[in-house]
């Protein structure tokens, strides 16, 4: 399946507010073919993230965009600064954080694509449980 090239700007993509946690997605499964899905994850000081879960059939990849992002890889939590690479294969536990005083940010592509097509559902958890 073809795609088209796509080009965005810092802070361009589809926002989703998700209480402390902001996700911004560059790139789903409709301009990728299905193949992955890009999206940044921005985390206020202090704050917890999505919560402990796995993917039965996704792998996912994480780039530190900003700050120090603490993940749960399996059963272990590894505290991660600017430039830190993690991959996080299928069926492995995992969650992030941000510990610090400061606002943390994460790039994430998820392999292969449609994990946007949960967004709404997970904004509207956010929401019914501030």
């Amino acid at each position: 399946m073809h795609t088209d090239p796509l080009i965005l700007a810092n802070g361009e993509g589809r926002v989703y507010n998700c209480g402390t946690m902001t996700a911004v997605f560059k790139a789903d499964e409709n301009e990728t073919a299905d193949k992955y899905s890009v999206s940044e994850w921005w985390l206020a000081p202090n704050s917890d993230g999505p919560g402990a879960h796995n993917h039965e059939e996704n792998d996912e990849v994480f780039y530190v965009l900003e700050g120090t992002v603490s993940f749960l890889v399996g059963d272990q939590w590894v505290d991660a600064s600017k430039g830190a690479f993690l991959r996080i294969p299928a069926r492995t536990m995992h969650d992030f954080r941000n510990t610090t005083a400061l606002q943390a940010g994460v790039l994430n592509f998820f392999i292969p694509g449609g994990f946007e097509r949960n967004m709404p559902t997970i904004v509207q958890w956010f929401e019914e449980h501030k």
